[in-house]
């Protein structure tokens, strides 16, 4: 399948509530308008249906879980093969009673469904107890073939560890793609708050650089509180972006706003990258042995 030379993307920066159809409709009004401008390739943020549930631990929310295929990946589905588009949507997946995944699925633009992602880094911090409800993925780090090219579609935690990105890029990924729900404490003062989402932006850019790709990053907005009351909640800090294969910002969200960011990709600037910046080739396979270890001791 042949690649568009140059392809319109576009991510939407949403803030939630707790009415999952809400916020379902949100998402689809804002995928429609995207396609309005152009986009042939739409991204959601991480868990796109419902407030960010991980802040505390409660079987209650596991009822939020679906099947896929199941009610919203097949209207997500009814809606790509509408507009002719591709589609990256962010759902917590039923795939058994009591085994749940965070899970990213990419639907066609025939309807079908291309292929899915489940989330493989899980989290535990305070106010992110993914743990607690997600099983760690067990597709690996597989692209995922689409006819607007081969996307290597990651989640949230896995930003943080090139090691994915790499795997990605190493399998054929011509862009990679972070649906994301990431915020600050409140608490924190605006030097910590600015370092850490500095930090964030930095991170996804260099995979970028490394790797010769653009990049995708798409990240929810807003407050929202914790429901246990023993913590002020998360600022979501949006700043959802699109950088090109030489970490290059080609869009960027505010921290504040919902926004849809749609943006032309040049698809043969990755190889003419690549070709002066041949890090593939450079590669030193013969002594990554340790990297298969948790630590060097």
């Amino acid at each position: 399948m042949t690649s568009p030379a140059k392809l319109t993307v576009a991510l939407v920066q949403q803030s939630n509530t707790d009415n999952a159809q809400y916020n379902m409709a949100k998402s689809i009004s804002a995928i429609r308008e995207a396609a309005q401008k152009g986009a042939k390739l739409v991204v959601l943020q991480e868990l796109h249906r419902s407030l960010y549930f991980c802040q505390t631990e409660n079987v209650d929310v596991f009822d939020l879980a679906e099947t896929i295929p199941g009610p919203s990946s097949n209207a997500l589905a009814e809606l790509a093969k509408e507009l002719s588009i591709v589609i990256v949507a962010s759902l917590f997946e039923k795939r058994a009673t009591g085994l749940y995944h965070n899970t990213a699925v990419v639907l066609e633009q025939d309807g079908s469904i291309a292929g899915k992602y489940r989330k493989m880094h899980i989290p535990d911090d305070p106010g992110f107890y993914e743990k607690f409800y997600f099983t760690p993925g067990d597709i690996g780090f597989e692209p995922i073939q689409t006819s607007v090219g081969k996307l290597g579609v990651l989640v949230c935690w896995d930003q943080w560890f090139p090691e994915a990105a790499r795997l990605m890029a190493m399998a054929g990924a011509e862009v990679l793609i972070y649906p994301t729900a990431i915020g600050w404490d409140p608490n924190d003062d605006i030097a910590e708050q600015t370092r850490q989402k500095d930090a964030w932006v930095i991170s996804q850019r260099a995979h970028a650089v490394a790797n010769g790709v653009p990049v995708i990053s798409c990240n929810r907005v807003g407050h929202e509180s914790d429901p246990s009351a023993q913590s002020d909640g998360i600022a979501f800090w949006g700043n959802s972006f699109i950088a090109g294969p030489q970490g290059e910002l080609l869009a960027e969200a505010n921290n504040t706003d919902e926004q849809i960011l749609v943006v032309e990709i040049d698809q043969k600037r990755s190889e003419n990258v690549r070709r002066i910046w041949p890090f593939l080739r450079d590669r030193r396979i013969d002594h990554y042995k340790d990297l298969t270890k948790i630590y060097r001791d």
